[in-house]
């Protein structure tokens, strides 16, 4: 008996210090989301190294959350405190539940509003770019039938091919269908494909036009020309980070460590981070280190 008591006793003692040293390591650990794709796994290593810069917590990287429902679950769950990639044209629609809103400002506000308001979650303000669908063209294309606005297609798009994502071609709303009824054209032929072929397609001359992402590395090493949306058919797709009202509320001075990235990366430095993991083959973590030396962390002094 006594020997049972013993045993007992050091089995509830080693569960105590077990469970005093995962909230403790708990209360001293941040997550951070990172993705699958290129720019969602530089942007997470940005957060994750700024942190690890100006804090003496362990920062978890989670880089295998890919998708904004994911990330939402896990933040919901309280595993995830700052999902470094959050889009508001993605958010507003699938995460909310909203109407589309065109207007990049008010499309910010309404989703800052409402994630504090259901989730007492911080919508930070953009990075200083929005990954937008965009219709590209070669330089060549550009100057022979002098496009700079998506309009400037309308007299030629019988006569030309589009290659478009899978999903965006049968997509209601925002889709093909919906695209021809707001511009009023269309093209000779479309061709939904992968993404990553398309570039490619549309440089070998086997597309005249194609729908990309504006902060696809290949839209500079490649020199395409991206047309602007000028009737605004394309809802707002600004990246921000989301973070916990809870571990911000932990970790006073954290959210004045997050914003120093406010404003910090525009279209073109994007496309060029892109493009390094992509073409180059450049480590997200290696791409992450050189941003954040080259602009000294984003402080005044050095450490």
């Amino acid at each position: 008996m006594r020997k049972k008591i013993i045993v007992l006793t050091i089995f509830f003692c080693t569960f105590l210090v077990f469970v005093g040293s995962t909230f403790s390591k708990k209360n001293d650990t941040i997550t951070v989301s990172g993705g699958v794709t290129s720019e969602s796994q530089i942007l997470g290593n940005i957060v994750v190294q700024l942190l690890e810069h100006y804090t003496d917590k362990k920062i978890v990287f989670f880089n295998n959350l890919g998708s904004a429902n994911m990330m939402q679950a896990a933040m919901e769950r309280g595993d995830l405190d700052i999902a470094s990639p959050r889009y508001t044209g993605t958010d507003l629609v699938g995460t909310l539940k909203l109407a589309p809103e065109k207007e990049p400002d008010k499309a910010l506000k309404i989703v800052q509003e409402e994630f504090q308001k259901r989730y007492n979650f911080d919508w930070f303000p953009s990075y200083g770019f929005s990954n937008q669908f965009t219709f590209m063209v070669t330089k060549e294309t550009a100057e022979k039938y002098h496009l700079k606005n998506v309009s400037d297609l309308k007299q030629y798009a019988a006569e030309l091919t589009l290659g478009t994502d899978q999903t965006w071609y049968k997509r209601e709303g925002d889709g093909y269908q919906a695209f021809t009824e707001e511009y009023g054209m269309k093209f000779q032929r479309v061709f939904p494909m992968q993404v990553g072929l398309l570039y490619d397609a549309l440089v070998a001359n086997e597309l005249n036009v194609i729908l990309g992402y504006s902060t696809d590395g290949r839209v500079g090493s490649y020199e395409l020309v991206m047309l602007e949306d000028d009737r605004q058919f394309f809802p707002p797709y600004t990246c921000s980070l989301v973070a916990s009202d809870k571990i911000l509320k932990e970790n006073p001075g954290l959210k004045e460590i997050l914003k120093k990235l406010d404003g910090t990366i525009d279209t073109e430095m994007m496309q060029k981070m892109n493009d390094a993991s992509d073409t180059e083959l450049l480590e997200p973590a290696l791409i992450a280190r050189q941003f954040l030396e080259k602009n000294n962390y984003f402080e005044e002094d050095s450490r």
